[in-house]
């Protein structure tokens, strides 16, 4: 079975420490949501697991299914099965999406992904994932978001999801800029891959909206870089309605953290 283990995993930003030692075990089939005000280190999280550059890991482990992917630079993570829907999804001009997915299943299939079918079957499996989430087909022509607007580009990253199928999927508010339809076309995608294929989901949201969808197995309370907080789906339910004024401590040190021009400003 899927295993994202994170153990003691601290970062950086230049000389500024955000993330203080986070733990999280996630398993194939469950869905972990991870909640928190802005400069709490959500997007921090998921940049250092994806590897972009400018984050120094301080300390800690991160692996998958036993692989060491903090030793792995960030094609080689996605190699191993790990895959980052972006909270800003970047646009690519003059790269379509269709050569971009097939690169990628080749890379990490060569020899057998496009065997079946060549690019043709990239397209086939772009068509039926555009279908299942309500993506028009004419964006599939576009070169990698262009031209999309935020919520288009959100369902793009679910479709590039059900075609690549990776081991565990990190989505960093991946509901932002979605209407009611899009969310549950999107959530419900997600959903599937859980149940279907046992997909492992890491899911970074500010709002229980996502979760009402994804019906999350955990939902962890991230603030001032720490886990100070884990429960089931209820304990969205009372973060709707309390905030986050219970964690006061932790919310002071997400705020200096926030304030300070050095964080990381998609914290």
């Amino acid at each position: 079975m899927t295993e994202l283990v994170i153990e003691g995993l601290r970062a950086a930003v230049g000389d500024k420490e955000i993330l203080h030692g986070i733990e999280l075990v996630v398993r194939g089939g469950e869905v972990h949501a991870v909640m928190g005000p802005n400069g709490s280190g959500k997007s921090t999280l998921s940049h250092v697991l994806a590897g972009r550059p400018g984050y120094e890991v301080l300390g800690g482990t991160v692996t998958l299914d036993g692989v060491d992917l903090l030793a792995l630079a960030p094609w080689e993570r996605a190699q191993a099965g790990l895959f980052l829907a972006m909270q800003y999804p970047t646009e690519v001009p003059g790269v379509r999406l269709d050569g971009m997915l097939g690169a990628a299943l080749a890379a990490r299939e060569p020899g057998a992904a496009l065997a079946a079918g060549g690019q043709g079957d990239v397209r086939r499996r772009m068509v039926v994932e555009a279908e299942r989430i309500g993506f028009d087909e004419r964006f599939l022509e576009r070169p990698l978001n262009v031209d999309l607007s935020g919520g288009e580009k959100k369902r793009n990253e679910t479709l590039q999801l059900g075609v690549l199928q990776p081991k565990v999927a990190v989505l960093d508010e991946i509901d932002s800029g979605l209407d009611i339809d899009a969310l549950r076309a999107v959530a419900r995608r997600v959903e599937a891959e859980t149940h279907e294929r046992g997909l492992a989901v890491l899911a970074i949201t500010h709002y229980r909206r996502l979760l009402a969808e994804l019906r999350p197995d955990v939902v962890h309370v991230l603030i001032g870089g720490r886990i100070v907080d884990s429960g089931d789906a209820d304990l969205a339910d009372v973060l709707e309605r309390t905030g986050y004024a219970g964690y006061s401590e932790g919310v002071g040190e997400a705020a200096e953290a926030a304030a300070d021009p050095r964080a990381d400003p998609l914290a």
